[in-house]
């Protein structure tokens, strides 16, 4: 059964190295606060992570982890988190600067969005720049093809803002186009589905199961806004093997990684930047600034080079916050190591006085 949902010799390995006594493998399919449900081999059993990781890094549904079951087999304890080969991350809420993982162990990420009120090539740039930064690949989707007036016109708009990247025109509702996405489908793949509320995730994973098992919530007409119908994440076995995972909707979320990811879903603004003559240009009215000239010719979009700039002074900005934390952490460590350190002299009988 795990091997539908990707376990293989690495995994195995993993596990083997970290040598904890009665520990078997498993794969977090369902994740609320601190509650979880994995799947073992032997079946689903509700879990709960160690007190260690409670202080720490908690698991992501997606996580491959080391349990170890209860005498009943029904119950059982999160031991460790299993090397991720991919991680789709967001900063967590809040003034900190904390990683919150949202779907581990992924191959792909669809971002979904619809053609009624979602639609906006911004938020498309913004989700496509964190796929490439989790080590995943990013698929988008345009939901609700029943609802648009010109389909066609907005997958070349999606196209424009996704090279490389495939984009599909589907109707969840009229069961059009979900055929086309059974080819990033299959037993050990794993793909996670991202959007907004609203946007039909849960029903596009609906009528890839072939049953109703998602709950799906209405649209309100007004503005297009679902609500919250998913409130927690949940990785789906599929039929012919392979796993979605399902997530709440997020209509904004905050970057996380680096630069890599902005490079990847702007290939043609990372070109035109390494051709500027100066490394630290600030594509503004420098001499021999190819960015520069590729606006004024109409060759480089506005608007997509302003979502750039946007995003990467994010970036930018999470980075001066990250350094900045680390400096208060290692100067508390600092101050704490010292006190130690006078405390353990302070009781040294063989310490000499002066």
């Amino acid at each position: 059964m795990l091997k539908g949902i990707g376990f293989n010799d690495q995994v195995a390995r993993a596990l083997k190295d970290l040598n904890l006594r009665d520990a078997l493998p498993g794969r977090v399919v369902w994740q609320s606060a601190y509650s979880y449900r994995v799947q073992c081999e032997n079946g689903e059993i509700a879990a709960e992570p160690t007190g260690k990781l409670k202080a720490g890094d908690l698991p992501a549904v997606g996580d491959w982890v080391a349990v170890r079951q209860s005498a009943t087999g029904e119950m059982g304890t999160i031991l460790a988190i299993l090397p991720r080969t991919s991680a789709f991350s967001r900063k967590a809420a809040g003034k900190g600067v904390s990683e919150q993982v949202v779907a581990a162990n992924i191959d792909e990420v669809l971002i979904v969005t619809d053609l009624d009120q979602d639609f906006n090539q911004r938020r498309i740039e913004r989700y496509i720049t964190l796929v490439y930064n989790s080590g995943a690949n990013p698929v988008v989707v345009l939901n609700k093809t029943d609802l648009a007036a010109d389909v066609e016109a907005v997958v070349a708009q999606t196209e424009a803002v996704s090279p490389g990247i495939p984009v599909y025109a589907v109707s969840a509702e009229e069961n059009q186009g979900i055929d086309q996405l059974q080819e990033h489908l299959g037993k050990g793949k794993t793909v996670a589905f991202l959007g907004s509320s609203g946007v039909g995730k849960s029903a596009i994973i609906n009528r890839l199961l072939g049953e109703d098992r998602m709950e799906v919530g209405e649209v309100r007409e007004t503005d297009g806004k679902g609500r919250h119908t998913t409130t927690h994440r949940e990785l789906v076995m599929l039929p012919g093997g392979g796993a979605v995972i399902d997530t709440p909707g997020m209509r904004e979320i905050q970057v996380w990684g680096d630069e890599d990811g902005l490079a990847a879903a702007f290939p043609e603004i990372d070109d035109l930047v390494a051709a500027c003559r100066f490394r630290d240009c600030r594509h503004d009215s420098e001499g021999g600034c190819a960015v520069r000239e590729a606006l004024d010719s109409g060759r480089l979009d506005t608007a997509r080079f302003d979502s750039y700039m946007k995003l990467r002074a994010e970036f930018e900005n999470l980075e001066r916050r990250r350094s900045q934390h680390a400096r208060i952490v290692e100067k508390r460590e600092g101050k704490r190591f010292a006190k130690m350190v006078r405390e353990v002299n302070r009781h040294n009988p063989k310490r000499k006085k002066p």
